[in-house]
């Protein structure tokens, strides 16, 4: 059973101006619900002052003028939105995101099956028949956290960074996956690359998915790669959307 259930949500404060509302310790679905529910109906209705809505894995970070929203009004607000609200969320779209896993997109692949104790085929198999839930972005923009993993492909981080990969790499560590939409050092494995921009400024709307999406990934080969990337550097989408 989810730890979302054992206890009510906990108020922490985050310097002056943001408050945390914290609904459990885990990566879970039902958590994840109870984040974007609250997300959903505080934007719907948002209260003077309100600045920011933040939402992650288990606790949605909300950005307030001290000066024009009391912390206990604040507290106030979200319980009575928390008693009324359903837990319920807007059916999230489906994205189908082309990977390539063959090198040199895949750097990493080889290490991680070695790691693992199978081939590298069967690790991108495994990668990509699997469906996956975006539940948040973090660190730099359009970096997107994915919830469900295939257990075999459990893997720890490194213990320490390799060196700067590729943008628009999908990664996997730590019991998770991930897309990084730009250059960087990283303590995850890469396992292939998208041709797809997850973050783009000049769109009207600049990152591609919403938490609370489902994602899964196409296999494709280098030269569709090559075709596709041309594509999105010209400003089409090139992912799938399935709309909820």
């Amino acid at each position: 059973m989810s730890d979302v259930a054992a206890a009510g949500p906990v108020f922490l404060d985050a310097g002056e101006s943001a408050l945390v509302v914290e609904f459990g310790r885990s990566v879970d679905p039902a958590i994840s619900d109870r984040v974007l529910a609250l997300d959903a109906a505080l934007a719907a209705a948002p209260p003077e002052g309100l600045r920011e809505l933040v939402p992650t894995y288990r606790s949605l970070m909300i950005h307030y003028d001290p000066l024009r929203l009391d912390r206990a009004r604040l507290v106030g607000l979200v319980e009575e939105q928390l008693a009324t609200a359903s837990a319920d969320i807007r059916p999230g779209a489906l994205w189908t995101i082309p990977c390539c896993y063959a090198l040199p997109h895949g750097e990493d692949l080889a290490e991680i099956a070695a790691l693992l104790g199978m081939p590298p085929e069967r690790a991108a198999d495994l990668h990509a028949a699997a469906r996956y839930r975006i539940y948040m972005y973090g660190f730099s923009p359009g970096f997107t956290y994915l919830g469900g993993l295939p257990e075999p492909l459990a893997i720890s981080r490194r213990a320490r960074p390799r060196p700067p990969h590729d943008s628009k790499v999908v990664l996997v560590g730590g019991g998770l996956s991930a897309i990084a939409s730009f250059a960087m050092p990283t303590g995850w494995y890469v396992v292939g690359r998208t041709p797809e921009r997850l973050y783009a400024p000049e769109r009207a709307s600049a990152f591609l998915f919403e938490p609370g999406d489902s994602l899964r990934f196409e296999a494709i080969d280098p030269t569709t790669f090559a075709a596709l990337e041309a594509r999105a550097d010209a400003g089409e989408v090139v992912a799938l959307r399935t709309p909820a």
